[in-house]
Protein backbone atom coordinates (compact mmCIF):
# COMPACT_ATOMS: atom_id res chain seq x y z
CA UNK A 1 0.00 0.00 0.00
CA UNK A 2 1.42 2.96 -1.41
CA UNK A 3 -0.15 5.50 1.02
CA UNK A 4 1.25 4.72 4.08
CA UNK A 5 3.42 6.88 5.50
CA UNK A 6 5.91 7.49 8.72
CA UNK A 7 3.05 9.23 10.53
CA UNK A 8 5.67 11.28 12.76
CA UNK A 9 2.86 12.91 14.29
CA UNK A 10 0.86 10.12 15.28
CA UNK A 11 4.26 9.27 16.80
CA UNK A 12 5.53 11.95 18.75
CA UNK A 13 2.80 13.29 20.02
CA UNK A 14 2.07 12.08 24.32
CA UNK A 15 -1.69 11.09 24.14
CA UNK A 16 -3.88 12.01 27.06
CA UNK A 17 -6.66 9.37 27.86
CA UNK A 18 -10.47 11.69 27.56
CA UNK A 19 -12.55 9.23 29.27
CA UNK A 20 -16.10 11.72 29.03
CA UNK A 21 -15.49 12.49 25.54
CA UNK A 22 -14.46 15.86 25.84
CA UNK A 23 -11.09 17.38 27.02
CA UNK A 24 -11.41 21.24 28.90
CA UNK A 25 -8.01 23.60 28.55
CA UNK A 26 -8.83 26.08 30.94
CA UNK A 27 -6.60 28.96 30.27
CA UNK A 28 -5.40 32.32 31.65
CA UNK A 29 -7.25 34.72 30.93
CA UNK A 30 -4.93 37.22 28.97
CA UNK A 31 -4.89 40.63 26.88
CA UNK A 32 -2.83 44.04 26.86
CA UNK A 33 -5.02 47.02 26.84
CA UNK A 34 -3.13 50.62 26.42
CA UNK A 35 -0.23 49.02 24.41
CA UNK A 36 -2.10 50.75 20.95
CA UNK A 37 -2.72 47.09 19.43
CA UNK A 38 -5.81 45.14 18.85
CA UNK A 39 -5.59 41.84 20.37
CA UNK A 40 -7.95 38.74 18.76
CA UNK A 41 -8.95 35.63 19.66
CA UNK A 42 -8.57 32.26 17.89
CA UNK A 43 -11.03 28.96 17.89
CA UNK A 44 -9.94 26.94 14.67
CA UNK A 45 -9.72 29.05 11.49
CA UNK A 46 -12.26 31.32 13.30
CA UNK A 47 -11.21 34.58 14.62
CA UNK A 48 -13.13 37.10 16.71
CA UNK A 49 -11.36 40.57 18.20
CA UNK A 50 -11.48 40.35 22.09
CA UNK A 51 -14.67 43.41 23.03
CA UNK A 52 -12.38 45.04 25.44
CA UNK A 53 -9.57 45.17 23.29
CA UNK A 54 -11.73 47.95 21.15
CA UNK A 55 -11.04 50.22 23.76
CA UNK A 56 -7.75 50.07 21.28
CA UNK A 57 -9.27 52.31 19.20
CA UNK A 58 -8.78 56.07 20.44
CA UNK A 59 -13.21 56.96 19.84
CA UNK A 60 -13.96 53.81 21.93
CA UNK A 61 -10.98 54.59 24.18
CA UNK A 62 -12.55 54.20 28.26
CA UNK A 63 -16.10 52.89 26.94
CA UNK A 64 -16.46 50.40 29.79
CA UNK A 65 -19.92 49.05 28.77
CA UNK A 66 -19.33 44.76 28.07
CA UNK A 67 -22.68 44.66 26.26
CA UNK A 68 -21.89 46.99 23.78
CA UNK A 69 -18.65 46.12 23.38
CA UNK A 70 -19.85 42.19 23.01
CA UNK A 71 -22.18 43.19 20.29
CA UNK A 72 -19.95 45.43 18.52
CA UNK A 73 -17.35 42.54 18.52
CA UNK A 74 -19.52 40.15 17.27
CA UNK A 75 -20.81 42.38 14.06
CA UNK A 76 -16.97 41.72 13.43
CA UNK A 77 -17.06 39.92 9.99
CA UNK A 78 -13.68 37.68 8.81
CA UNK A 79 -12.08 37.77 5.39
CA UNK A 80 -8.78 35.59 4.62
CA UNK A 81 -6.82 36.54 2.08
CA UNK A 82 -3.87 35.68 0.22
CA UNK A 83 -0.26 37.84 -1.14
CA UNK A 84 -1.35 40.40 -3.71
CA UNK A 85 -5.26 41.16 -2.92
CA UNK A 86 -6.44 44.13 -2.28
CA UNK A 87 -8.43 44.51 0.67
CA UNK A 88 -9.19 48.56 0.11
CA UNK A 89 -9.09 50.28 -3.32
CA UNK A 90 -8.42 54.03 -3.38
CA UNK A 91 -11.48 56.28 -4.16
CA UNK A 92 -13.99 53.77 -2.49
CA UNK A 93 -15.72 54.88 -0.19
CA UNK A 94 -14.45 54.72 3.31
CA UNK A 95 -17.64 52.89 5.44
CA UNK A 96 -15.26 50.33 7.01
CA UNK A 97 -13.19 49.82 9.98
CA UNK A 98 -10.27 47.24 9.40
CA UNK A 99 -9.02 45.47 11.86
CA UNK A 100 -5.64 43.45 10.78
CA UNK A 101 -5.77 40.06 12.94
CA UNK A 102 -2.43 38.76 11.10
CA UNK A 103 -0.70 39.61 8.04
CA UNK A 104 1.19 42.33 6.48
CA UNK A 105 0.01 44.92 4.25
CA UNK A 106 1.06 47.55 2.32
CA UNK A 107 -0.33 51.10 2.00
CA UNK A 108 0.29 52.27 -1.46
CA UNK A 109 -1.25 55.47 -3.20
CA UNK A 110 -0.56 57.78 -6.61
CA UNK A 111 2.78 59.12 -6.76
CA UNK A 112 4.05 62.88 -7.96
CA UNK A 113 5.04 61.31 -11.38
CA UNK A 114 1.66 59.50 -11.47
CA UNK A 115 3.81 56.21 -10.20
CA UNK A 116 2.78 53.95 -7.17
CA UNK A 117 4.55 54.88 -3.88
CA UNK A 118 4.30 52.79 -0.49
CA UNK A 119 2.67 55.03 2.00
CA UNK A 120 3.57 52.48 4.89
CA UNK A 121 3.18 49.13 6.17
CA UNK A 122 0.38 47.49 8.61
CA UNK A 123 0.31 44.35 10.56
CA UNK A 124 -0.90 42.18 13.56
CA UNK A 125 -3.04 44.70 15.74
CA UNK A 126 -3.20 47.61 13.71
CA UNK A 127 -6.61 49.20 12.61
CA UNK A 128 -7.70 51.43 9.65
CA UNK A 129 -10.90 53.59 9.29
CA UNK A 130 -11.45 54.63 12.57
CA UNK A 131 -12.51 57.74 12.31
CA UNK A 132 -15.93 56.27 10.92
CA UNK A 133 -16.86 56.07 14.26
CA UNK A 134 -17.07 60.11 14.77
CA UNK A 135 -17.20 61.18 11.16
CA UNK A 136 -20.58 61.69 10.05
CA UNK A 137 -20.06 61.43 6.46
CA UNK A 138 -17.28 59.19 5.54
CA UNK A 139 -15.09 60.40 2.81
CA UNK A 140 -13.47 57.53 0.48
CA UNK A 141 -9.85 55.64 0.69
CA UNK A 142 -7.00 58.05 -0.15
CA UNK A 143 -4.71 54.69 -0.78
CA UNK A 144 -5.24 50.89 -1.60
CA UNK A 145 -4.20 48.28 1.31
CA UNK A 146 -2.76 45.49 -0.83
CA UNK A 147 -1.37 42.43 1.01
CA UNK A 148 2.08 41.64 0.87
CA UNK A 149 1.36 37.82 2.59
CA UNK A 150 -1.68 35.88 3.24
CA UNK A 151 -3.66 36.69 6.40
CA UNK A 152 -6.92 37.71 7.85
CA UNK A 153 -8.70 40.68 7.96
CA UNK A 154 -11.97 41.81 10.52
CA UNK A 155 -14.02 44.53 9.04
CA UNK A 156 -17.07 46.49 10.26
CA UNK A 157 -19.20 48.42 8.05
CA UNK A 158 -20.48 51.46 9.34
CA UNK A 159 -24.45 50.70 8.82
CA UNK A 160 -23.51 48.21 11.04
CA UNK A 161 -22.16 50.88 13.36
CA UNK A 162 -24.80 53.18 12.98
CA UNK A 163 -27.79 50.27 13.68
CA UNK A 164 -25.81 49.71 17.47
CA UNK A 165 -25.27 53.53 18.45
CA UNK A 166 -28.78 54.29 17.39
CA UNK A 167 -29.91 51.68 20.14
CA UNK A 168 -27.11 51.95 22.62
CA UNK A 169 -27.86 55.47 24.39
CA UNK A 170 -24.09 55.02 26.24
CA UNK A 171 -22.15 54.77 23.16
CA UNK A 172 -24.17 57.03 21.50
CA UNK A 173 -23.24 60.05 24.38
CA UNK A 174 -19.63 58.50 24.35
CA UNK A 175 -18.94 59.20 20.67
CA UNK A 176 -20.15 62.66 21.05
CA UNK A 177 -18.13 63.63 23.87
CA UNK A 178 -15.23 62.41 22.11
CA UNK A 179 -16.33 64.69 18.93
CA UNK A 180 -16.28 67.77 21.59
CA UNK A 181 -13.35 66.63 24.27
CA UNK A 182 -11.06 69.21 24.24
CA UNK A 183 -7.84 68.79 22.71
CA UNK A 184 -5.68 69.20 25.67
CA UNK A 185 -7.48 67.00 27.43
CA UNK A 186 -6.30 63.93 25.42
CA UNK A 187 -3.18 63.03 24.44
CA UNK A 188 -1.94 62.65 20.15
CA UNK A 189 -2.62 58.92 20.71
CA UNK A 190 -6.30 59.83 21.80
CA UNK A 191 -5.64 58.46 25.24
CA UNK A 192 -7.31 61.03 28.65
CA UNK A 193 -4.06 62.53 29.92
CA UNK A 194 -3.20 61.16 33.40
CA UNK A 195 -2.35 63.59 36.36
CA UNK A 196 0.56 61.34 37.47
CA UNK A 197 1.64 61.30 41.14
CA UNK A 198 5.22 59.12 42.22
CA UNK A 199 6.86 58.08 45.77
CA UNK A 200 5.33 57.24 48.84
CA UNK A 201 5.79 57.03 52.63
CA UNK A 202 5.83 55.11 55.73
CA UNK A 203 4.15 51.64 55.60
CA UNK A 204 1.81 50.85 51.99
CA UNK A 205 -0.74 48.45 51.82
CA UNK A 206 0.47 45.12 50.04
CA UNK A 207 -1.85 44.59 46.70
CA UNK A 208 -3.57 41.33 46.74
CA UNK A 209 -4.10 39.13 43.73
CA UNK A 210 -5.71 36.22 42.43
CA UNK A 211 -5.49 33.85 39.32
CA UNK A 212 -7.93 34.84 36.52
CA UNK A 213 -8.91 32.24 34.32
CA UNK A 214 -10.74 32.35 30.32
CA UNK A 215 -14.47 32.47 31.27
CA UNK A 216 -15.15 30.20 28.07
CA UNK A 217 -12.61 27.54 28.26
CA UNK A 218 -12.21 25.78 25.46
CA UNK A 219 -13.58 22.34 24.69
CA UNK A 220 -12.09 19.70 22.87
CA UNK A 221 -14.57 16.72 21.40
CA UNK A 222 -12.98 13.44 20.50
CA UNK A 223 -13.49 13.85 15.98
CA UNK A 224 -14.31 10.17 14.49
CA UNK A 225 -12.46 8.88 11.31
CA UNK A 226 -15.18 5.56 9.63
CA UNK A 227 -15.46 3.36 7.29
CA UNK A 228 -17.50 0.26 6.66
CA UNK A 229 -14.97 -2.35 5.66
CA UNK A 230 -16.74 -5.00 3.37
CA UNK A 231 -15.97 -8.71 2.97
CA UNK A 232 -17.42 -11.43 1.04
CA UNK A 233 -18.58 -14.64 3.13
CA UNK A 234 -16.76 -17.05 0.08
CA UNK A 235 -13.92 -14.69 0.32
CA UNK A 236 -13.81 -15.20 3.62
CA UNK A 237 -14.45 -19.06 3.62
CA UNK A 238 -12.16 -20.08 0.89
CA UNK A 239 -8.87 -17.72 0.70
CA UNK A 240 -7.72 -17.41 4.16
CA UNK A 241 -4.49 -19.37 3.52
CA UNK A 242 -2.16 -19.13 3.69
CA UNK A 243 -2.81 -15.34 4.52
CA UNK A 244 -6.15 -14.36 6.51
CA UNK A 245 -7.89 -12.38 3.71
CA UNK A 246 -10.17 -10.56 6.06
CA UNK A 247 -6.97 -9.59 8.71
CA UNK A 248 -5.15 -8.45 5.51
CA UNK A 249 -8.29 -6.07 4.88
CA UNK A 250 -8.54 -4.73 7.78
CA UNK A 251 -4.93 -4.16 8.28
CA UNK A 252 -4.86 -1.63 5.22
CA UNK A 253 -8.26 -0.11 6.50
CA UNK A 254 -6.78 0.34 9.71
CA UNK A 255 -3.63 2.12 7.84
CA UNK A 256 -5.65 4.34 5.39
CA UNK A 257 -7.33 5.39 9.24
CA UNK A 258 -4.62 6.27 10.70
CA UNK A 259 -3.21 8.42 7.32
CA UNK A 260 -6.80 10.03 7.55
CA UNK A 261 -6.14 10.99 11.24
CA UNK A 262 -3.00 12.58 10.88
CA UNK A 263 -4.19 14.71 7.92
CA UNK A 264 -7.12 15.95 10.29
CA UNK A 265 -4.71 16.59 13.19
CA UNK A 266 -3.15 19.04 10.72
CA UNK A 267 -5.53 20.32 8.53
CA UNK A 268 -8.80 19.92 10.33
CA UNK A 269 -10.55 23.87 10.70
CA UNK A 270 -11.71 23.03 14.06
CA UNK A 271 -8.59 21.09 15.84
CA UNK A 272 -5.63 21.04 13.35
CA UNK A 273 -2.24 22.48 14.18
CA UNK A 274 -2.37 24.51 10.96
CA UNK A 275 -5.62 26.64 12.53
CA UNK A 276 -4.85 26.44 15.90
CA UNK A 277 -1.76 28.31 16.28
CA UNK A 278 -2.18 32.08 18.24
CA UNK A 279 -1.65 34.68 15.95
CA UNK A 280 1.42 35.92 17.24
CA UNK A 281 3.03 32.92 16.84
CA UNK A 282 2.58 32.93 13.15
CA UNK A 283 6.12 34.23 11.52
CA UNK A 284 6.72 34.57 7.62
CA UNK A 285 9.77 33.86 5.59
CA UNK A 286 12.59 36.64 5.16
CA UNK A 287 12.70 36.14 1.58
CA UNK A 288 10.71 33.23 0.72
CA UNK A 289 12.65 29.67 0.87
CA UNK A 290 13.49 28.62 4.29
CA UNK A 291 16.39 29.65 5.52
CA UNK A 292 18.68 28.79 8.80
CA UNK A 293 17.59 32.90 9.88
CA UNK A 294 14.20 32.10 9.53
CA UNK A 295 14.07 28.56 11.72
CA UNK A 296 16.14 30.27 14.74
CA UNK A 297 12.85 32.55 14.28
CA UNK A 298 10.70 30.13 14.70
CA UNK A 299 12.40 28.86 17.45
CA UNK A 300 12.19 31.91 19.20
CA UNK A 301 8.38 31.24 19.57
CA UNK A 302 8.73 28.28 21.70
CA UNK A 303 11.89 28.60 22.66
CA UNK A 304 10.59 26.65 26.25
CA UNK A 305 11.64 23.42 25.48
CA UNK A 306 10.88 22.96 21.67
CA UNK A 307 10.04 19.02 20.83
CA UNK A 308 10.18 18.87 17.23
CA UNK A 309 9.84 20.85 13.84
CA UNK A 310 7.26 19.05 11.41
CA UNK A 311 8.11 20.36 7.47
CA UNK A 312 6.41 18.77 4.00
CA UNK A 313 9.92 16.71 2.58
CA UNK A 314 9.75 19.66 -0.26
CA UNK A 315 10.32 22.02 2.37
CA UNK A 316 12.93 19.76 4.01
CA UNK A 317 14.90 19.93 1.19
CA UNK A 318 14.30 23.45 0.22
CA UNK A 319 15.58 24.40 3.87
CA UNK A 320 19.00 22.09 3.07
CA UNK A 321 19.63 23.80 -0.32
CA UNK A 322 19.45 26.98 1.72
CA UNK A 323 21.84 25.70 4.35
CA UNK A 324 24.35 24.34 1.20
CA UNK A 325 24.41 27.77 -0.36
CA UNK A 326 25.82 28.77 3.41
CA UNK A 327 28.19 26.39 3.52
CA UNK A 328 26.38 25.13 6.57
CA UNK A 329 25.29 21.50 7.72
CA UNK A 330 22.12 20.53 9.98
CA UNK A 331 22.85 18.32 12.88
CA UNK A 332 21.27 15.24 13.13
CA UNK A 333 19.11 13.47 15.65
CA UNK A 334 18.13 9.96 16.68
CA UNK A 335 14.40 9.60 17.23
CA UNK A 336 13.05 6.14 18.06
CA UNK A 337 15.75 4.28 16.50
CA UNK A 338 15.94 6.99 13.38
CA UNK A 339 18.43 9.90 12.13
CA UNK A 340 16.79 12.68 11.12
CA UNK A 341 18.31 16.17 10.36
CA UNK A 342 17.84 18.82 13.02
CA UNK A 343 18.14 22.43 13.71
CA UNK A 344 19.83 23.75 17.18
CA UNK A 345 18.91 20.11 18.35
CA UNK A 346 15.48 20.22 17.52
CA UNK A 347 14.58 17.13 14.67
CA UNK A 348 12.77 17.85 11.97
CA UNK A 349 10.69 15.29 11.14
CA UNK A 350 8.83 14.64 7.38
CA UNK A 351 4.70 15.21 7.28
CA UNK A 352 3.62 14.84 3.88
CA UNK A 353 0.26 15.91 5.27
CA UNK A 354 1.43 19.76 5.78
CA UNK A 355 -0.01 21.12 2.05
CA UNK A 356 1.50 22.55 -0.31
CA UNK A 357 -0.15 25.43 -2.60
CA UNK A 358 -0.18 25.92 -6.21
CA UNK A 359 2.09 28.27 -5.66
CA UNK A 360 4.67 26.56 -4.18
CA UNK A 361 4.04 27.42 -0.65
CA UNK A 362 4.18 25.65 2.14
CA UNK A 363 4.49 25.63 6.46
CA UNK A 364 6.89 24.32 8.86
CA UNK A 365 5.57 23.96 12.49
CA UNK A 366 7.48 24.01 15.75
CA UNK A 367 5.69 22.50 18.84
CA UNK A 368 6.25 21.73 22.55
CA UNK A 369 4.98 18.22 23.09
CA UNK A 370 3.54 16.61 26.98
CA UNK A 371 0.54 17.84 29.25
CA UNK A 372 3.58 18.08 31.98
CA UNK A 373 5.36 20.81 29.51
CA UNK A 374 1.80 22.66 28.88
CA UNK A 375 2.52 21.92 25.29
CA UNK A 376 0.91 19.89 22.68
CA UNK A 377 -1.21 16.64 23.26
CA UNK A 378 -3.40 14.26 21.51
CA UNK A 379 -6.76 13.03 22.66
CA UNK A 380 -7.88 9.68 22.50
CA UNK A 381 -9.99 6.92 24.65
CA UNK A 382 -8.82 3.81 25.20
CA UNK A 383 -11.14 1.01 26.10
CA UNK A 384 -13.88 1.41 23.70
CA UNK A 385 -15.84 -2.07 22.68
CA UNK A 386 -14.15 -3.90 20.37
CA UNK A 387 -10.97 -2.06 20.03
CA UNK A 388 -8.95 -3.04 17.50
CA UNK A 389 -5.88 -0.85 18.73
CA UNK A 390 -5.68 2.00 21.24
CA UNK A 391 -8.63 4.24 20.36
CA UNK A 392 -9.57 2.59 17.31
CA UNK A 393 -12.37 -0.38 17.01
CA UNK A 394 -13.56 -2.88 14.76
CA UNK A 395 -17.12 -3.68 15.14
CA UNK A 396 -18.45 -6.60 12.98
CA UNK A 397 -22.02 -5.43 11.81
CA UNK A 398 -23.61 -8.42 10.27
CA UNK A 399 -24.10 -10.66 7.13
CA UNK A 400 -26.39 -8.55 4.66
CA UNK A 401 -28.43 -10.60 2.10
CA UNK A 402 -26.10 -10.76 -0.61
CA UNK A 403 -23.37 -13.12 2.02
CA UNK A 404 -21.35 -9.63 2.58
CA UNK A 405 -20.03 -9.33 6.04
CA UNK A 406 -19.52 -5.86 7.16
CA UNK A 407 -17.37 -4.50 9.56
CA UNK A 408 -17.25 -0.87 11.29
CA UNK A 409 -14.06 0.35 11.11
CA UNK A 410 -13.82 3.38 13.52
CA UNK A 411 -10.87 6.20 14.68
CA UNK A 412 -12.00 8.45 17.97
CA UNK A 413 -9.01 10.69 18.34
CA UNK A 414 -8.45 14.73 18.78
CA UNK A 415 -5.63 17.47 19.50
CA UNK A 416 -5.15 20.37 22.20
CA UNK A 417 -2.94 22.78 22.22
CA UNK A 418 -2.73 23.22 25.88
CA UNK A 419 -1.05 27.00 25.93
CA UNK A 420 -0.21 29.39 23.30
CA UNK A 421 3.16 29.39 23.10
CA UNK A 422 3.84 25.47 22.48
CA UNK A 423 2.91 26.09 18.56
CA UNK A 424 4.68 27.93 16.18
CA UNK A 425 4.42 28.44 12.70
CA UNK A 426 6.47 29.31 9.68
CA UNK A 427 4.28 30.32 6.65
CA UNK A 428 4.34 31.01 2.77
CA UNK A 429 7.52 28.70 2.85
CA UNK A 430 8.61 28.74 -1.04
CA UNK A 431 9.42 25.13 -1.93
CA UNK A 432 9.96 25.09 -5.59
CA UNK A 433 13.60 26.04 -6.63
Amino acid sequence: MQGISSRWLLRVLPWVQVSGGTFRVNRRLSHTLGDGRVEFISTGAAIRVIPAELGEIPALRGYEDPDVLQELADRFVQRDFGPGEAILEAGQPADQIVLIAHGKLTKVGEGFYDGEVTLGVVADGDYLGDHNLTEETPGNWDFTLRSATSGTVLTLDRSHLDQLRDRADSLRRHLADYQVAVPAQRTEDGESAIELAAGHHGEPELPGTFVDYDTAPREYELSVAQTVLRVHSRVADLYNEPMNQVEEQIRLTVEALRERQEHEMINNRDFGLLHNADLGHRLHTRTGPPTPDDLDELLAVVWKEPSVILAHPKAIAAFGRECSRRGLYPDTASIQGHQVPAWRGVPILPCNKIPVSRTGTSSMLVMRTGEKNQGVVGLHRTGIPDEYQPSLSVRFMGINEKAVINYLVSAYFSLAVLVPDALGILEDVEVAH
